[in-house]
């Protein structure tokens, strides 16, 4: 599955932005689709998930109330819309995607070593 990450930019304190991520592959309604993000310095942290029915979704703590996950199996096209951003949401935003039966609690969904596929990012730079 090759993963193609877009949508970021630079947006100011307040602002939103929506990345995308499109999949190459036609099973994609099989893959749970996840956003990590990774500022400078720092470790790779959890976003977003969403399972493969689209009803069932997971947040950091951090981005809860502000992002929301979604998808569109028809277009193999998972999306983060994100508002309210803040400086500390400055990173890379990868998407990955990883087979739904590895996945058989909700909390694996934030474990990065459970998503097989990586798409390659998109810098997200949020100004005060």
């Amino acid at each position: 599955v090759q993963l193609q990450a877009s949508g970021g930019g630079l947006v100011q304190a307040g602002g939103s932005l929506r990345l995308s991520c499109a999949a190459s592959e036609r099973t994609f309604s099989n893959y749970v689709m996840g956003w990590f993000r990774q500022a400078p310095g720092k470790e790779r942290e959890f976003v977003a998930a969403i399972f493969t029915n689209g009803d069932t979704t997971n947040y950091a703590d951090s981005v809860k109330g502000r992002f929301t996950i979604s998808r569109d199996n028809a277009k193999n096209t998972a999306y983060l819309q994100m508002n309210s951003l803040k400086p500390e949401d400055t990173a890379v935003y990868y998407c990955a995607a990883g087979q739904s039966h590895f996945f058989t609690l909700i909390v694996m969904s934030t474990w990065y070593r459970k998503y097989t596929f990586w798409g390659q990012g998109t810098l997200v730079t949020v100004s005060s």
